[in-house]
């Protein structure tokens, strides 16, 4: 299986970095908040936080009672709770995840902002696209896209260091 090290993953973020200031700075958008997606999301979204130099607080989402698959998945174990230090009303939201394939993960995640207020707007950043949509979502800032057949996905690694590797998940039990 493929593998993306730390420098990859790197250099992902420093395009990333631009590209979402060069989208901001366009929009005419000085002042926004990061939330990042447990877990992965929120690994990317701190390095980008990091990259940016914000001095904002990092919002962080636990989308698991949001999601559509809820029953059948129930609530993982190791997933913290929803922390958004900041008030979401009128303000420039950037949404970060790791991985967008379905889009049913950003759903969720748009479902939950948008109960704690009305955002001003909403930026969609993954690190990496896989394709699959399910839902009519696409990323505005993205890292890597990568066509891969089912059952192929990427599962990040991290926090420290940030690594990426392509796998079955049929044949990994993690």
């Amino acid at each position: 299986m493929t593998h993306f090290g730390t420098p990859y993953i790197d250099q992902l973020l420093e395009q990333i970095t631009a590209k979402l200031l060069d989208n901001l700075t366009a929009r005419q958008i000085e002042d926004y908040y990061l939330i990042g997606i447990h877990s992965g999301g929120v690994w990317v979204a701190e390095a980008l936080q990091q990259r940016l130099n914000l001095r904002t607080p990092l919002g962080t989402l636990n989308i698991n009672f949001y999601r559509d698959d809820f029953s059948q998945r129930g609530l993982h174990p190791r997933v913290l709770p929803t922390r958004l230090p900041f008030d979401v009303e009128n303000a420039h939201v950037v949404l970060v995840d790791d991985v967008l394939m379905s889009g049913r993960t950003v759903r969720a995640a748009l479902n939950e902002v948008f109960d704690y207020g009305r955002p001003a707007s909403i930026t969609l950043v993954t690190l990496f696209d896989i394709g699959r949509r399910e839902l009519p979502i696409s990323a505005d800032i993205c890292g890597e896209h990568l066509a891969l057949p089912a059952p192929l996905r990427v599962k990040l690694r991290g926090p420290n260091p940030l690594t990426a590797d392509i796998v079955d998940p049929k044949a990994h039990h993690e």
